[in-house]
């Protein structure tokens, strides 16, 4: 194995491990391996066996091929990262945050900038609650788009939808095929803030 692809293959397994919340005690016991063996993964002073790689990737819920993704040739992925390199120190210090990430996840997280440029450890911590924050609403209205309260879910997003787009007080109400401006009322009077 060349070296390259063993810092690849670092970098991606710590990636993984940060996107599960794992410390490499919890990978070598899920992989069933010894901890020395994930540690001189990590520090790139092993060369594993295809076997010992199968093991880490089907623990990490990664196909191997993941594993040694190389991130040059991914250029915006590259300048993110580069631009950003207080996300792998947030990363590092609370894998908690990035438990269940997905690779779209961290990239978001990495394409993001503060006032003046880069995220600082703060704005990054930040941007990583909100992307839990987005990530914990869009599963429960998945669990709820199951449910008998698919329909009523819906209207209120619509509403909630129009509400942001619309000019307070007015809004397009569907009615019989027709559109037609009016007030809100009942129940939902309370999402328009010129209501009593």
């Amino acid at each position: 194995m060349i070296r390259a692809s063993q810092t690849d293959l670092a970098r991606n397994v710590q990636r993984l491990l940060a996107r599960r919340g794992w410390t490499a005690v919890e990978l070598a016991r899920a992989a069933g391996l010894a901890e020395r063996t994930i540690r001189g993964l990590l520090k790139r002073t092993n060369r594993p066996h295809r076997r010992t790689l199968t093991r880490v990737a089907t623990a990490l819920g990664a196909p191997v091929d993941e594993l040694f993704q190389d991130p040059s040739l991914l250029a915006h992925r590259l300048f993110d990262r580069r631009t950003n390199p207080v996300v792998e120190q947030v990363v590092a210090e609370a894998p908690e945050l990035f438990r269940g990430w997905t690779e779209g996840e961290f990239d978001n997280l990495y394409s993001r900038f503060g006032a003046g440029g880069a995220l600082t450890a703060e704005g990054a911590r930040q941007a990583a609650k909100s992307i839990n924050r987005q990530r914990e609403l869009q599963w429960k209205v998945a669990v709820l788009m199951e449910t008998g309260d698919a329909d009523l879910l819906a209207e209120f997003v619509e509403l909630l939808y129009r509400r942001a787009i619309v000019p307070p007080g007015t809004f397009d109400i569907p009615s019989g095929g027709e559109a037609r401006t009016g007030r809100l009322e009942g129940d939902f009077a309370m999402l328009d803030p010129k209501s009593p």
